[in-house]
């Protein structure tokens, strides 16, 4: 693979316009603050949205990318992201990274509001937000649309049908969305991590028991971390536009499989 085929990760592809800005949702930790500071790295102009202003003004300040308050389950609330965002120049990228896992329970003792939330979150978010902008990324003559998924959308586990279920969604609306894009060159983008340790997906994920999400990641060498999977945005989004990395599936060494985890 040399230079000529594809860019650097630090380095916006060769043909793409000179101002390139992204939108970053779920920005105020783990995976997507890492990607507004990586994408901020390579030279992107960055508006880093989710709904905790505080943690988003620190990141502003520390990385120099534009704080905006949205709610992905509320529609009125990202209509008026994108008329912001949209007022102030094209927009070449959106990150759908807001969503998350609620619970660990089996079906036969699954919770109503822990399902409906994910599916709100990490399906219906990424469908509003991507639709909210894609008349923007069509006009910018060179959009990409970013889903970040998980592995859990590749194979079931015990205890984790309801965020399988979700994500497996979410994977199928990037899937039909690239079908549907192509004609208006809008790169459709998959990301599906494994297991990577953040300070809040497990934490959330089993109703706030610090012990309990410790024990997520006890013994495994190295789990992923989110600047891993915010490498791998920036490089699927650096390509070339006419090179449109479908989906990148990407765990640590110790996960070779959802159901096999190495621990020391």
């Amino acid at each position: 693979m040399t230079q000529s085929q594809y860019s650097s990760i630090g380095s916006p592809a060769p043909n793409a316009p000179k101002a390139l800005r992204a939108v970053v949702t779920g920005a105020s930790s783990g995976i997507g603050a890492a990607t507004v500071r990586a994408l901020r790295a390579a030279g992107w102009e960055v508006i880093a949205a989710a709904r905790r202003a505080d943690r988003l003004q620190a990141l502003a300040e520390e990385t120099g990318a534009t704080a905006a308050v949205v709610d992905v389950t509320d529609q009125q609330s990202v209509d008026a992201l994108m008329r912001t965002v949209t007022k102030a120049g094209a927009v070449h990228a959106v990150i759908n990274n807001a969503g998350g896992a609620f619970g660990a329970d089996t079906v036969f003792s699954g919770k109503d509001d822990d399902w409906d939330y994910m599916y709100n979150t990490n399906v219906l978010g990424s469908m509003r937000v991507t639709r909210a902008f894609l008349p923007a990324l069509r006009s910018g003559g060179q959009g990409s649309v970013v889903f970040l998924t998980s592995t859990a959308a590749l194979a079931a586990y015990e205890g984790g049908a309801g965020y399988c279920a979700a994500k497996a969604g979410q994977q199928a609306l990037a899937r039909a969305l690239r079908l549907e894009e192509a004609a208006h060159n809008v790169r459709v983008i998959e990301v599906a991590p494994g297991m990577v340790h953040t300070e809040e997906f497990a934490l959330n994920r089993l109703g706030g028991n610090q012990d309990a999400a410790d024990e997520v990641y006890a013994g495994v060498a190295r789990p992923l971390s989110a600047g891993d999977v915010a490498s791998a945005i920036v490089f699927a989004l650096n390509a070339p536009h006419h090179v449109n990395i479908d989906q990148i599936v990407l765990r640590p060494l110790a996960q070779a499989a959802n159901h096999k985890v190495l621990r020391g």
